[in-house]
C-alpha cells in the first residue's frame, strides 16, 4: 500500500493488515482499458464501488488523514486490485468517531473493526460532511502516469462514467509504478482550503 501525504508532497511505502504489500510495476499496471483487471487478486467490485480498506481490520487503526491518498495494492475486494482512499478521514464504518475512552457522542454507536465484533480501541476522528466515505474511498485504476500520459509503456484504463482520471499520487524516486492519476468520483475534488470544515454529528449534522 502507498499512502501519499500530498500537503506534505512526500510519500512512503507500508505493508497494511491482512497481508497487503507495496505493489510491482505489474502488479500495479495490471487493469485493463475498461477499469476491470482479470489477473488482480481475484476481487469482483468495480472501479467506482465502495471497497473496504485493509487497514481497518485492525482495531488498533485510528483512522485515515484527509490531507493524504492511500492507495492499496493487491486488494482482493476489487476486481481492479487496488482501492482508493483519497483524502478521507477517519474510519469508513464509523461516521462519528469515537473517544480515547471508545465511546462514541451520544446517539452513535463506538467505532468496530468491519463485521462490528471486535471494538477500535484508540480515538477515531469523526468523517467529515463534505467527504464522505462514498465518494473518497473506492475501486480505482491508474488512468496515467505523473505526467498525465498513457504512452510509456505500461497498461492504464480508461475511467468508467461518473468517473474523472486525477492526478493524486507524487513520484517516488524514478519510474514508480504508483504515481500518477486514478480514477476518482467527480464530486471528490479536493480543496484543502476548504475541505473538511465541518464533522458527521449524530445530532447537529447526521452522516447516515
Amino acid at each position: 500500500m502507498r499512502t501519499a501525504s500530498l500537503f506534505l508532497c512526500t510519500a512512503s511505502l507500508a505493508l497494511a493488515c491482512g497481508g497487503t504489500a507495496s505493489t510491482s510495476a505489474a502488479d500495479a499496471s495490471a487493469s485493463g482499458g475498461d477499469g476491470s483487471a482479470p489477473d488482480a487478486a481475484g476481487g469482483t467490485i468495480a472501479v467506482g464501488a465502495a471497497c473496504p480498506p485493509a487497514e481497518e481490520r485492525s482495531p488498533k487503526f485510528a483512522g485515515f488523514n484527509e490531507q493524504e491518498v492511500s492507495v492499496e495494492t493487491k486488494s482482493a475486494a476489487c476486481s481492479s486490485g487496488i482501492c482508493l482512499v483519497n483524502h478521507f478521514r477517519g474510519r469508513t464504518t464509523c461516521p462519528y468517531g469515537q473517544d480515547s475512552s471508545g465511546k462514541a457522542p451520544s446517539g452513535a454507536s463506538p467505532c468496530a473493526v468491519p463485521g462490528g465484533a471486535t471494538a477500535v480501541t484508540p480515538q477515531v476522528p469523526p468523517q467529515c460532511t463534505d467527504r464522505r466515505a462514498a465518494d473518497t474511498v473506492h475501486c480505482s485504476c491508474r488512468c496515467a502516469n505523473a505526467d498525465g500520459k498513457t504512452d510509456d509503456g505500461a497498461t492504464y484504463c480508461t475511467c468508467p462514467q461518473g468517473l474523472t482520471c486525477t492526478q493524486l499520487v507524487m513520484p517516488f524516486g524514478p519510474s514508480d509504478p504508483l504515481a500518477g492519476a486514478y480514477c476518482t468520483h467527480d464530486k471528490a475534488a479536493f480543496d484543502r482550503g476548504v475541505a473538511c470544515q465541518a464533522t458527521c454529528d449524530p445530532q447537529s449534522a447526521p452522516c447516515p
